[in-house]
């Protein structure tokens, strides 16, 4: 087991002008932990795994496992596992066979090869599998036997390269809980890429959102969802995702037509925020209620409703300014409203709103 770190890694493909995949990284992830790396197609997580993995040059900076400078180690000699987005097994092999290749290839002596399979089928339920073909196997079985192939070799970390993207939604869920358990049991540092932001939630120990190569946030689950520290990170955090929009600025806070979103005083006293005659303020579809008569509240006209059990979610058209905005709002599913009403809703909590500062996307709020 190893801590792994990048420091300023950069992966530049060239070009006119040159392409800055992964743009000066610096990422420490500790030993034990479970990072996930997630973001947009293009925002450079898969060149970013496959740099620690050796796959890809490092053009800037470094990478370490383990306090060793690996920037310009061969894969092999990394001690690292990676697990990817196909499974790559033999179909010629058992699965027993397939998971004790790559230490056949170490030379390692039959007996501790046999007695590693079976620790890894036991943790990965494939016990009973062990003798047959691949194409014996469901999807969610062959991923496990991928699993388990890089289990088995007990490497000081693991690199997983969207391992669930080839499975149905039921076995995504039931996957993704089998593999944390698993990481929690093994204390192996991973690395795990994905473009879903509700696996990465849901996985990880903390999680770093990129964006066109260049590191946005790095925090845990909770943190993330409840202080995005930027309009990118605030969008992209959550499902569905947060409302969005730019108002006015007064000295009583942001102005969204009929309701007023209170920012505090000595945020508008500070020297920037002081600049600044709008703001971009973020409210979470949970963070708006029906509102009560007399209220000061924002009308929003339904166009459509998503009933998810216990929940619903309410879509429609608020009108910021002279221009209409889409809006979500959460409310319980037994008392919905139909398409075209109009409802008015306002804040549950002033501390639901987030601010952020409309030219450089950076959060205002504390």
């Amino acid at each position: 087991m190893a801590d792994v770190s990048f420091q300023e890694a950069s992966r530049v493909f060239s070009g006119n002008p040159p392409v800055r995949a992964v743009d000066k990284l610096s990422l420490d992830i500790a030993d034990g932990e479970f990072l996930v790396l997630v973001g947009p197609s293009g925002s450079g997580k898969s060149t970013a795994l496959r740099m620690l993995a050796g796959l890809e040059d490092v053009n800037e900076g470094a990478i370490t496992i383990g306090g060793k400078d690996v920037t310009e180690v061969s894969p092999k000699n990394r001690d690292i596992a990676m697990v990817f987005q196909s499974y790559a097994l033999y179909p010629h092999m058992t699965v027993a066979e397939n998971m004790g290749f790559a230490l056949k290839i170490k030379r390692i002596s039959k007996t501790e090869i046999a007695e590693r399979v079976k620790e890894a089928a036991r943790l990965l339920d494939l016990t009973d599998y062990l003798d047959r073909k691949p194409k014996a196997l469901s999807g969610g079985q062959r991923q496990r036997v991928a699993m388990g192939r890089a289990i088995v070799r007990e490497p000081a970390v693991f690199l997983m390269d969207e391992p669930l993207s080839n499975l149905d939604a039921k076995l995504r869920v039931e996957t993704r809980a089998n593999i944390t358990a698993l990481q929690s049991r093994l204390a192996t540092t991973t690395v795990y890429v994905t473009h879903d932001q509700i696996e990465a939630m849901t996985m990880g120990h903390r999680v770093a959102v990129l964006k066109d190569g260049v590191l946005q946030q790095c925090d845990t689950p909770r943190e993330l969802y409840d202080r995005p520290g930027n309009v990118f990170v605030a969008g992209f955090i959550g499902s569905p995702a947060m409302n969005l929009t730019t108002v006015p600025l007064t000295a009583d806070g942001a102005q969204l037509d009929g309701l007023t979103v209170p920012i505090a005083r000595d945020l508008l006293s500070g020297r920037e925020a002081s600049e600044l005659s709008e703001v971009t303020v973020g409210i979470r579809p949970e963070g708006l209620r029906p509102a009560d008569a007399g209220e000061p509240a924002l009308e929003l006209k339904v166009e459509l409703v998503e009933v998810l059990g216990s929940d619903a979610y309410v879509y429609g058209q608020v009108a910021i300014g002279a221009t209409h905005e889409r809006f979500i709002v959460r409310t319980e599913a037994q008392n919905t409203p139909s398409f075209g009403d109009t409802i008015r809703v306002t804040l549950r909590d002033p501390e639901a709103a987030h601010t952020f500062n409309p030219g450089t996307g950076q959060r205002l709020t504390a």
